[in-house]
């Protein structure tokens, strides 16, 4: 038999968590969970100098610091969003920022995607 595999997000990790339990029963081949961004690198939320008066890492990127740890910071700064005077536009972050990836066996990969649902996670 084949394999199938399957890509559900989630609004956090426990409930991530709660899914990969009820699918190690199912005989994952495969599975990982991961947080992701909008932005590629650290956590924007912890890498704004602007916002939050790190002007220590601006002044490093400015006098030729790593600029892949604070360009997210640059990016989530400068978005729409981030003044609060703006709907975002562009549909803007759903809430679901927890990737639950899994690989299973095909005979299983409906009862692995009702699993998912249950859950909480959207396929």
């Amino acid at each position: 038999m084949g394999e199938k595999n399957i890509l559900a997000y989630f609004k956090s990790p426990e409930e991530a968590q709660a899914a990969a339990k009820k699918l190690e029963a199912l005989r994952v081949v495969d599975m990982s969970i991961d947080r992701f961004s909008r932005y590629p690198g650290a956590d924007p939320a912890n890498d704004l100098p602007t916002l939050a008066g790190n002007f220590g890492s601006l002044s490093s990127l400015v006098h030729g610091g790593d600029f892949t740890n604070s360009s997210s910071g640059i990016l989530a700064a400068a978005d729409p969003s981030a003044s609060g005077m703006s709907d975002g536009g562009q549909g803007g972050p759903t809430g679901r920022d927890i990737l639950l990836t899994a690989v299973v066996d095909e005979s299983v990969h409906h009862q692995a995607l009702s699993i998912v649902e249950q859950t909480g996670g959207m396929i």
